[in-house]
């Protein structure tokens, strides 16, 4: 087997736009506000990866997580050969969602950064072995798993008629994104609409702080909702725990997890019942595994997520790390053009009718391929790393 050593890499800063804005508490987003890499090997391979840095989630902006890989972490990986996907994946695996010590300071916001590293690296030497991506040779996704819709906040008509969509398009699951005013009366329409078996969780995006928390959860729970995301800030981690210790209710954290030192102290201080594990904020394929499989040791529900604007290539990945981890309760991604007007990967990777999943792509590295027309039409600043 020929070794795959990495040549070099093109950085693209792109802003794919939705088809409608998406709001929640924390953002209002009409563009996906993202960054693609591309990495070339010598043999002519090429391998591409996505993360959408948020200041709010991880301490990343795009223009900090550009500047980061291209001057700090790239440049770093340019020649490093790999002699087999094995020998890949323990590199990451080491890694565990963030660059060498030596290159970054693990104290410095990177887990996005890294995020798309490990899933460029990933794709390349997928490419250049001829083997899918894989985490478990013998994962299949379960033949009940669906995805959850996201209704994103909205009020009056508007939010009727998408309320009204989720029914008809037969979702068994959906996640309210409600602000602090909005609660009770999104989640008393959403029931109503619904009905009373459909399965519905909130996502309040750090609206409230304790007593507003603890007394709007307990009023939310009145209409069967038992599960509620990231309630409070990120960093208020007793806060948390005294959620889940007055409310009895499900508490999931987004926010407060990006890398396995948050997650160990969630753990420690039993601040979480649930969390929401996003492949771009918790750096890379490989790290969400690993998260995933800490957080059901220690008993907490899993939710595999996404960021507002992922592609299909994010998709195809979450796809591979759902089949691996199994025991995931919630999943929101694969939104492709439900959400973008234009997804710069072939083929799309969607979910259809009533949230089922589209199949994991088959083929060497992610099994999809990036129209580079498509992205240099979104891409607002580019920049090669390597020679060309």
């Amino acid at each position: 087997m020929t070794p795959t050593r990495i040549k070099s890499f093109e950085l693209y800063a792109v802003e794919f736009p939705f088809r409608k804005p998406f709001k929640h508490a924390a953002a209002d987003r009409r563009t996906s506000d993202s960054i693609m890499l591309k990495c070339i090997t010598e043999a002519g391979d090429v391998g591409f990866g996505e993360c959408l840095p948020r200041e709010y989630v991880t301490g990343e902006s795009r223009d900090q997580t550009f500047e980061l890989l291209q001057d700090r972490i790239l440049p770093q990986l340019l020649g490093i050969t790999f002699d087999s996907m094995d020998e890949l994946k323990a590199f990451l695996n080491d890694c565990n969602g963030k660059a060498p010590r030596a290159w970054v300071s693990p104290a410095t916001p990177q887990t996005a950064a890294w995020g798309a590293v490990d899933l460029a690296l990933l794709d390349a030497c997928g490419k250049g072995f001829s083997v899918p991506i894989r985490l478990d040779e013998r994962s299949r996704l379960d033949s009940n798993f669906r995805y959850s819709a996201v209704f994103s906040a909205a009020r009056g008509f508007k939010a009727f008629k998408s309320l009204a969509k989720l029914r008809l398009y037969g979702f068994r699951q959906a996640k309210l994104k409600i602000g602090n005013e909005s609660a009770i009366r999104t989640a008393r329409l959403a029931r109503r609409i619904l009905g009373k078996t459909f399965d519905i969780r909130v996502d309040a995006n750090m609206a409230w702080d304790v007593p507003q928390a603890i007394e709007a959860m307990k009023q939310l729970s009145a209409y069967g909702i038992q599960s509620f995301e990231q309630p409070i800030r990120p960093d208020d981690i007793q806060g948390l725990a005294q959620l889940v210790q007055e409310t009895g209710l499900g508490v999931m954290v987004d926010e407060s997890l990006n890398d396995g030192e948050s997650l160990e102290e969630l753990i420690r201080q039993r601040a979480c019942t649930a969390v929401n594990v996003r492949i771009s904020k918790c750096g890379g394929l490989i790290a969400s595994f690993n998260r995933c499989v800490r957080a059901l040791q220690a008993g907490l529900t899993v939710q595999v997520g996404c960021q507002v604007g992922e592609t299909s290539l994010l998709s195809a990945a979450q796809l591979i790390l759902i089949a691996a981890v199994k025991r995931v309760k919630y999943a929101e991604g694969c939104f492709g053009l439900h959400l973008l007007r234009e997804d710069p990967v072939e083929p799309l990777v969607q979910f259809g009718y009533g949230g089922r999943p589209p199949d994991i792509p088959s083929g060497p590295g992610w099994g999809v391929r990036v129209n580079e027309d498509v992205l240099n039409r979104w891409c607002v600043r580019k920049r090669t790393v390597g020679p060309l």
